[in-house]
């Protein structure tokens, strides 16, 4: 970057991803769009992902820059303190065990530059593991207001968003009951205030995922995301019935978790086709 200011600022969380972050950053370092910043904050990890990181930094000092906080302070926080030092016209999201694909920033930078309209754009995900793909997670065209209380509208980590928009929301909310869902809490908010977004219909991102992994969701967060989908009706005016959809979480985490596992596979493996 030689001093320029970069188009875009990455902004990355990470905890204990020895394993996986070296990877995550190769599909940065990969990008066919060049103009870009990575700030990671260390969120108290007791792993090597310091030593990692540091390595990176040394090795691209233009490029990557680290955040360390003294100790686990969740990921609204350690996102915020990467918003504060971000600098690009250009917010995305990447996580340190996930990979996305190389042409990911460009396709998302034309679409943005294609919808001046549009403040907010993601991407349709896969979802691999050790065995490989497994399903594939796909969002609404150009999600109106309606559509949110239903739940998240944009892959977050795989989300790219106008920095001065989400600086004028107020980053990510750092209250406990949003708590796993600050995304889908940053959007409703993003569109009360009158923002829109729109996603692209190919896996660009690609989340490492646990087949099993909604069968054992907290209860907390499962009441999270209801209070978010309640939160929806209200801040963007729809339809006080709509507010039923609110339950869905709950009443899904009241199924065996065989059953849940079967309806969350059926739902991605049904994306695919």
């Amino acid at each position: 970057m030689s001093g320029c200011t970069p188009v875009i600022s990455v902004l990355m969380s990470v905890l204990n991803c020895e394993k996986t972050l070296d990877e995550s950053i190769e599909c940065l370092l990969d990008q066919t769009e060049t103009s870009w910043e990575c700030i990671i904050c260390d969120d108290g990890s007791t792993d090597k992902t310091s030593n990692i990181l540091l390595n990176w930094q040394k090795k691209y000092p233009d490029k990557i820059i680290i955040l360390t906080n003294d100790k686990n302070k969740g990921l609204s926080f350690s996102l915020n303190r990467c918003l504060e030092k971000a600098s690009g016209e250009f917010i995305a999201r990447m996580d340190g065990d996930d990979r996305c694909s190389p042409e990911r920033f460009e396709k998302e930078l034309a679409f943005l530059s294609a919808h001046p309209d549009l403040d907010i754009v993601s991407t349709d995900m896969l979802c691999y593991d050790s065995q490989g793909v497994w399903g594939v997670s796909r969002y609404p065209d150009e999600p109106k207001p309606s559509e949110l209380v239903h739940g998240t509208p944009f892959c977050h980590a795989g989300c790219m968003v106008r920095r001065e928009a989400i600086v004028k929301a107020g980053g990510y909310s750092e209250k406990a009951e949003f708590e796993r869902v600050e995304d889908y809490e940053l959007w409703v908010r993003m569109y009360a205030m009158g923002y829109r977004g729109g996603n692209i219909h190919e896996p660009l991102y690609q989340m490492r995922d646990d087949r099993n992994a909604a069968s054992r969701r907290k209860w907390k967060y499962r009441i999270n995301e209801a209070g978010v989908r309640l939160l929806a009706v209200k801040a963007l005016k729809l339809p006080a019935a709509l507010s039923v959809f609110a339950f869905r979480p709950l009443l899904l985490g009241l199924l065996p978790p065989g059953v849940q596992r079967q309806l969350h596979r059926r739902k991605l493996s049904k994306d695919q086709k």
